[in-house]
């Protein structure tokens, strides 16, 4: 198949585009608006569903998303387009089939978040695969590609964010002992940083991702996890304040960029 499975390049760019404005919007629209689940779960979000099926239902899309365009390009075993797969299979693997089977106690994460998320990691999906499988020039990703700096940079960036991130999450989940139920300020690793060092990892690993692949559809997937994970990490971060007061002040914590933000 040479041409994408639903748009030409020139639809294809104007997506992008649409996607670019709604990020903006996200962006501003979630400093006014806390997204109702995890530390900042509200029943003004309406019904809820156990946090584990939540976030299998709310990841796995993209996973299979992409899986489809692999299975139906012409491209699948190219060695680049390859490795760009995998490395984006890794990351879903991980976080649609791993990661919420790890999670502890019994909290709810609200349908329409859910819903919400489903839908972008949908287009998500289709953004790099439709690129990486479909639109991109056959002569773009060879082998050669593998050498260049951009590949390099970015693979080394997108593998440093996931480990920040795992080990971010790792912290988390062991801040209190079996029977205990208090609220802990996370020290350790990059939480001596910031206070959504989860967050930060994931920045990073998609930037690294948007450079290896050097796509605008990769960029796009970086401005978006931006627009929705900064304003979240701002509202951690007054609620450890309040929360944290005294020991909260005695180092100089920033929200998710070490030394800047």
């Amino acid at each position: 198949m040479n041409q994408g499975l639903i748009l030409n390049l020139h639809q294809f760019n104007f997506l992008l585009f649409i996607m670019a404005i709604c990020a903006v919007v996200v962006f501003v629209a979630l400093y006014f608006v806390e997204a109702g689940y995890g530390k900042m779960i509200s029943p003004k979000w309406g019904p809820a569903i156990n946090n584990k099926v939540a976030w299998v239902l709310m990841e796995c899309p993209v996973f299979f998303v992409l899986f489809y365009f692999w299975i139906n390009s012409s491209r699948q075993f190219e060695v680049v387009p390859l490795i760009f797969f995998l490395l984006f299979e890794l990351h879903y693997f991980q976080r649609s089939f791993i990661f919420p089977f790890l999670l502890k106690g019994k909290s709810k994460m609200p349908i329409t978040i859910m819903l919400m998320g489903v839908t972008f990691n949908t287009i998500n999906g289709y953004m790099q695969g439709e690129w990486i499988f479909f639109l991109s020039p056959k002569n773009l990703y060879t082998e050669n590609w593998l050498t260049t700096p951009q590949f390099i940079i970015g693979t080394i960036l997108f593998f440093a964010g996931m480990a920040i991130n795992i080990n971010s999450d790792y912290i988390i989940r062991h801040l209190r002992k079996p029977g205990d139920t208090r609220h802990y300020l996370p020290k350790k690793g990059m939480y001596r940083y910031v206070t959504s060092a989860n967050y930060f990892g994931e920045i990073v690993e998609w930037t690294g991702f948007a450079i290896l692949t050097w796509s605008i559809s990769g960029a796009m997937f970086a401005i978006w996890t931006c627009a929705n994970l900064v304003p979240r990490a701002n509202s951690i971060y007054k609620k450890y304040a309040r929360e944290f007061a005294d020991e909260f002040h005695e180092r100089p914590l920033k929200r998710i960029f070490p030394f800047i933000y």
